[in-house]
């Protein structure tokens, strides 16, 4: 039996720091040098006919280091003060990744390409000496047809060179650089499903069935006609058969034939957040009886629609939209994420009560769509930029066709907070790209995430939805709505709140601003205002709070010593702070009482301090060493606040709903620091070089409560089959290397991150700082 196979071409790279001068080559191949490994090709010919200088594929190992993917080198330097602020002061550059691998020789008549997931930016790739392509983007997926320039069996070694040029920025956020998301190798029959070539919707949907329209793109490759029988089997998400569908047709030679399939599903289980149910295609392509290619598609059975006065329904109900705008960064590990990480950061915002993700301001990694579909987070796909040039249409194709099929995105965004809106030419522009949109998937809104030209040069008439960026400003979106009824409207963009993890004054020397939200830039409000906006106006449909995590690069509201934004509700670790828990008071149903900030204020005796409380109670009352500072009932989707004078003890808010206490926070003041705490996220994870766990390091004193204060240095060590590939602290001023042995806590907090070899076994983590107690955890590594 035959079928396709997918290849992960993760393991096993070198990489070279700088540039290395590869010439184009004037003959096809056979011409030595770091792109080939094979000798050159001796006669006259090389003697007329350039030829790399480097023969034989000699390379220098000193320049070279073995690297797996996702792989980011510019989070591996130094920073610099001289380098640009919007990445973070981490210089770019360019740089080259080689791997080389063998094939066998039955693979000979088969079609085979690799496929790039991402890469930072402006790749170019060679194969066995042979230039294939260029592509800029570092957002967009991307392929190449191998199969004529690969060598099977006995032919020989294959060889990947791929030069990445990252010296210019498609954003103004820190981006990394290098092959920083996954590679494949994909080979199948020449009689084959299309790359990215199934299209999945359910136009009718009831109790009792549910109609599943299924669009299969069949090419055929091989030298003559073909004749094709296609098998479209629904699978649910035990592994049962639930339709089975079958079409026939004779495919021309070179040419591709579009196969329309309608399968019923019989009491469908539908998709949601909540119930994130998935269901599968799996595609079967057959030849005179023989079975010639499969495809796998995962996809959802739910509707979605938008209306302009009653908001978002799911299902047929309604849905108040709760999201969060994300780049793609995490601690200690630049772009390059493993897949658990992002899993990591979708639950972390899952837990805060978030129900919607919008990837700022580009194309996710596919893996976190995957990720979203299963976790249950609505998303909003966002195309990097407005522009309907060849290379702009084809970044948005690719990112249609490769994602229309994840029942979690809800709406494709064709751009954000571009200088032409409302002006007449990027109106047209837009208009091309919506009508590119709507043909390929005509069954998800189009929108615009925009902070400007809402009402001028017919730009909105282009949406499907309009998203309006801080349309809290001079109530811009309420206005609007009253003014276009008819609109749909969302906040595609709010907030904008600073903050700095554990600080609760403005510190301009080390670049901290309050907790509190009191530090706001001039287009920004606090999350309390952008949700009572929501709240109170219900056609407003929902928001995206900017943002869900601080990331690298766009330090605001202060430059160096700065190196990451402060925006987020968590910082780069994925340690909370407090305006998450007004979020997750806001918008989970769990009892919840939070106070800040901490109660260790050395040297403050007798100073009054404000005491902030977010709650989804009905009333608050506050005690400072077991005396009651008042019971104050809850302002619905705000805070409370208490002035008291600090006096070292134990602040306890208890929280009251039909008068029975329901939920109690205790912030304490804390002894001198004593020990170190180690807390991963799992002790057991896969041995397949990619899992990770993610260890939360805290420093504790003697009566095992968090430090909210301590800096001390932690210091690791690790044995075992895994290896440490990151660590942070959230410090949005720190310099310190992510890929180094020891970090300093930050009000407390650290992380370490460890991934898995191959074999499988014990990973041990020890943590020591002076004067402290250490730590120790094993994680379990299996196959």
């Amino acid at each position: 039996m035959k079928g396709r196979s997918r290849e992960c071409l993760d393991r096993g790279w070198l990489f070279h720091k700088g540039d290395v001068s590869i010439p184009y080559s004037v003959k096809a191949g056979m011409t030595g040098g770091l792109t080939d490994c094979w000798g050159i090709q001796e006669g006259e010919w090389p003697d007329i006919a350039y030829k790399e200088h480097l023969k034989d594929g000699a390379l220098d190992p000193s320049q070279w280091t073995s690297v797996d993917l996702p792989h980011d080198w510019c989070v591996e330097g130094d920073y610099d003060r001289t380098a640009e602020p919007y990445h973070g002061f981490l210089p770019v550059g360019i740089g080259c990744y080689r791997k080389v691998f063998e094939l066998p020789a039955s693979d000979l008549g088969k079609k085979i390409y690799v496929q790039f997931d991402g890469v930072m930016r402006n790749s170019t790739v060679w194969v066995n000496g042979h230039l294939i392509g260029t592509h800029p983007s570092g957002y967009t997926s991307f392929f190449y047809d191998l199969t004529d320039v690969l060598r099977y069996g006995d032919e020989g070694k294959n060889v990947i060179f791929v030069r990445v040029d990252a010296r210019d920025h498609e954003g103004w956020w820190y981006e990394g650089c290098g092959i920083y998301r996954h590679v494949w190798l994909l080979k199948t029959d020449p009689l084959h499903v299309e790359h990215w070539g199934t299209y999945i919707t359910t136009p009718r949907i009831t109790d009792q069935s549910a109609e599943v329209y299924i669009r299969t793109t069949v090419r055929n490759e091989y030298a003559g006609d073909k004749p094709c029988e296609l098998v479209s089997k629904v699978i649910d998400a035990a592994g049962h058969v639930v339709a089975v569908v079958s079409a026939q047709a004779v495919i021309i030679a070179g040419e591709e034939h579009e196969f329309k399939q309608t399968a019923i599903v019989p009491q469908p289980k539908l998709w949601s957040p909540d119930t994130p149910y998935l269901y599968q295609v799996f595609t079967e392509v057959r030849s005179e009886g023989e079975l010639l290619d499969t495809y796998e598609t995962p996809f959802g059975i739910r509707s979605i629609e938008f209306t302009a006065d009653r908001g978002f329904f799911l299902n047929g109900k309604p849905l108040v939209i709760k999201g969060t705008c994300n780049h793609q960064d995490f601690a200690g590990l630049g772009v390059a994420l493993p897949d658990r990480v992002i899993e990591y950061k979708i639950r972390l915002l899952k837990e805060m009560g978030a129900n919607a993700y919008r990837s700022a301001h580009h194309p996710p990694t596919p893996e976190l769509l995957d990720i979203c579909d299963r976790l249950g987070m609505l998303v909003m796909d966002e195309n990097r930029k407005l522009d309907s040039s060849p290379e702009g249409i084809a970044n948005l194709k690719s990112m249609l066709y490769r994602d229309r099929n994840h029942p979690c995105i809800i709406l494709w965004s064709m751009e954000n907070e571009e200088v032409l809106e409302g002006k007449p030419m990027g109106t047209r522009i837009l208009t091309t790209l919506a009508r590119i949109t709507r043909a390929i998937d005509p069954t998800r809104p189009v929108i615009a995430a925009m902070n400007q030209g809402w009402n001028e040069g017919g730009y909105s008439d282009a949406l499907d939805v309009v998203g309006y960026n801080y349309g809290q400003r001079r109530a811009q979106d309420v206005t609007d709505h009253f003014r276009y009824p008819q609109r749909k409207i969302i906040g595609s963009e709010s907030a904008s709140c600073t903050t700095t993890r554990g600080i609760y004054e403005v510190d301009e020397e080390k670049g901290y601003v309050p907790a509190y939200g009191t530090v706001l830039p001039s287009w920004g409000c606090t999350p309390e205002q952008a949700w009572r906006d929501v709240v109170e106006n219900p056609f407003l449909t929902g928001l995206f709070i900017w943002t869900g995590f601080d990331y690298r690069g766009e330090p605001t509201p202060y430059k160096w010593p700065c190196i990451n934004s402060h925006f987020g509700v968590m910082d780069t670790c994925g340690f909370p702070k407090d305006w998450y828990y007004y979020l997750k008071a806001a918008w989970t149903d769990e009892p919840l009482v939070h106070i800040f900030p901490h109660w260790t204020w050395p040297g403050k005796e007798g100073q009054e301090i404000e005491i902030w409380a977010f709650s989804n109670c009905e009333a608050v009352e506050l005690f400072l060493n077991g005396h009651s500072l008042g019971e104050k009932r809850m302002i619905p989707n705000g805070h409370l606040v208490w002035k008291v004078k600090y006096v070292p003890g134990e602040l306890v808010a208890r929280a009251y709903r039909n008068g029975q206490q329901v939920a109690t926070k205790v912030v304490a003041t804390t002894n001198p620091p004593a020990r170190i705490s180690l807390e991963p996220d799992r002790i057991e994870i896969l041995a397949d070089g990619r899992d990770v766990s993610i260890i939360r390091v805290s420093i504790k004193d003697d009566q095992d409560r968090v430090v909210p204060i301590a800096d001390n240095e932690v210091r690791f060590t690790l044995e075992g089959p895994g290896k440490l590939i990151g660590v942070g602290n959230g410090d949005p001023s720190s310099h310190e290397p992510d890929k180094g042995t020891r970090r300093r806590a930050f009000n407390g907090y650290c992380l370490a991150i460890v991934q898995a070899g191959e074999e499988p076994g014990k990973i041990t983590l020890r943590a020591t700082s002076p004067g402290l107690l250490p730590a120790m955890t094993v994680i379990q590594t299996q196959r």
